[in-house]
């Protein structure tokens, strides 16, 4: 199969060559960085930022897989330790998360390797947070919404690299994944605190269930994200390739 071929020299050039870009800060971004700054310090020197970024992923993924086993249907309700489990693991991913890259330029270690590393955990960390979102609200119930939240997920992380491909920066906008991330812990929260059903709850005047403002949300995002990627992708420029095609070999 043509995509296992090891790189080619003119490939391993490319990879050598790359820097990591980026541009624009969402709202809560600034006040994070604080507390990033200050979890940074506490670090040892000696530790590799592959290392922090496998904790965080690790944490992530064993809290939703015990969420998983005990809502293997999406219809259940866990113990509400289950969710803050879920909410307080999201929030050492994301903390581990942002300060990976920030012990690589501390230590001297930065490498496209690494980036590389990064963004497929988090590509991993996508699929479960969608995945442990879904459950939370207890979506299984309506499973067409469930497989588009699912892959909406996906989709917008799959754009945000392909307008990175295209342009050679990754763009942040004033809403991006760290206000996602953090809607995502309040859901998981909510859900502790009332319970799984409380999301069954009906809406007075609008006539819908609590479940449902979740999807209108990811539904909304969506839509302003797709329209920043796409103006970039569509009207930013091509990629080193000299196309606008996102692929899986973009070093050639």
């Amino acid at each position: 199969m043509g995509f296992l071929r090891p790189l080619s020299e003119a490939q391993l050039k490319r990879l050598e060559e790359h820097k990591y870009r980026a541009s624009g800060r969402s709202l809560l971004e600034p006040p994070l960085q604080v507390f990033w700054g200050w979890l940074l310090k506490l670090v040892p020197i000696w530790m590799a930022p592959n290392t922090i970024t496998l904790l965080g992923l690790a944490t992530n993924v064993l809290s939703i897989l015990l969420l998983v086993y005990y809502c293997p249907s999406a219809t259940e309700q866990a113990p509400s330790y289950v969710y803050v489990l879920c909410g307080l693991g999201l929030f050492i991913y994301q903390s581990l998360d942002a300060i990976d890259g920030k012990q690589a330029r501390r230590t001297n270690s930065s490498s496209p390797l690494g980036e590389l590393f990064d963004h497929g955990c988090d590509s991993f960390s996508t699929v479960m947070l969608g995945l442990g979102s879904c459950l939370a609200v207890r979506l299984g119930t309506n499973s067409e919404l469930m497989f588009f939240c699912c892959f909406i997920g996906l989709f917008l992380f799959y754009c945000a690299h392909w307008q990175t491909y295209v342009s050679g920066s990754l763009r942040f906008a004033k809403i991006d994944v760290t206000e996602v991330q953090i809607c995502i812990m309040l859901i998981f929260f909510l859900s502790a605190i009332g319970g799984a059903t409380l999301w069954e709850s009906e809406i007075p005047v609008l006539g819908i269930r609590m479940k449902i403002i979740p999807v209108l949300g990811i539904t909304l995002g969506a839509i302003y994200s797709c329209s920043n990627y796409f103006r970039v992708i569509f009207t930013g420029g091509t990629g080193k390739n000299g196309s606008t095609i996102a692929v899986g070999r973009c070093t050639e």
